[in-house]
């Protein structure tokens, strides 16, 4: 059985975690051996232990322990679960917690480019992507349109981070991912790899890599040659600016979304949706 362990000492240094840690401290929490990250919500939680994550400790509600985290503290009977009441939390945390339940674990390693891209159809690019909302948004549809990979710069926000994964609704854990370039090494934080580099590694490994684009010689994202494309990998750009002209050049095509009223484009999270169903349908 798990340890219940009540919280009577807010600076209690196993709370640090949760109340005192920023999301880039937690992704270095453990060097030289990877970082934790936390899981928000008991069905978040329970797709990172589905995927295999290895959880550290709990913090939860005391009224949900016997109801809807009976699940999670049964699969989970070696670590601590610090609880309290909902008003007691909320003043240690500094916010309401999402569906009373916040697990910490540890982060699992990076797959490479190669391994994810092996056998995959369709794939997903993400550039410079910063806000975790539209990280999420993108993966969940990814994961929920037939997507089979999802590859970002390391400037893009962090799938794992909580606001991330939350909006996923946990698809984070579901749909292979990793950053570019390949390897552990790779993090948010560290310098873009070249959008020509990585649009080359695609290519070579049979993709045909299509940029997300307004521009007049653009295809229509509906184009039948997309969707008979044996290997395709879709490149969707940073909030606002969009892809670089760098990547635009690298990739094979352009494409877009036909727009009416006057409208010139949508969200990235929203054209992502578009896109994958548009990429997808026919496999």
């Amino acid at each position: 059985m798990a340890e219940i362990i009540p919280i009577t000492v807010f600076q209690a240094p196993e709370l640090d975690i949760y109340a005192r840690c920023s999301e880039s401290q937690l992704l270095h929490y453990y060097e030289p051996n990877g970082g934790i990250f936390i899981a928000e919500s008991p069905k978040v939680i329970e797709r990172a232990l589905n995927m295999g994550c290895e959880p550290i400790s709990l913090l939860a509600e005391t009224k949900h322990l016997d109801t809807q985290l009976a699940d999670v503290i049964s699969r989970c009977p070696d670590i601590p679960v610090y609880t309290a009441p909902y008003d007691i939390l909320t003043k240690l945390t500094g916010f309401a917690l999402t569906r009373g339940a916040l697990c910490a674990m540890r982060r699992p390693a990076l797959r490479s480019v190669e391994e994810l891209c092996r056998d995959a159809r369709r794939i997903a690019i993400l550039e410079d992507v910063v806000n975790p909302t539209n990280v999420g948004a993108i993966i969940r549809s990814a994961a929920a349109l037939h997507m089979d990979a999802v590859l970002l710069t390391p400037a893009c926000s962090d799938p794992f981070y909580r606001r991330a994964a939350r909006v996923s609704m946990g698809t984070v854990f579901q749909i292979p991912w990793t950053y570019l370039p390949s390897g552990p090494s790779s993090a948010p934080e560290q310098d873009n790899a070249s959008a020509e580099s990585y649009i080359k590694q695609l290519q070579a490994l049979g993709f045909i890599t299509v940029a997300m684009a307004l521009r007049d010689q653009s295809l229509s994202i509906t184009d039948p040659a997309l969707a008979n494309a044996s290997k395709l990998a879709i490149v969707l750009g940073t909030e606002g600016e969009g892809l670089s002209q760098e990547t635009i050049n690298a990739c094979d095509h352009t494409v877009m979304i036909p727009m009416s009223h006057g409208v010139d484009s949508l969200n990235v999270a929203a054209a992502s949706a578009v896109a994958f169903f548009e990429i997808t349908k026919d496999l």
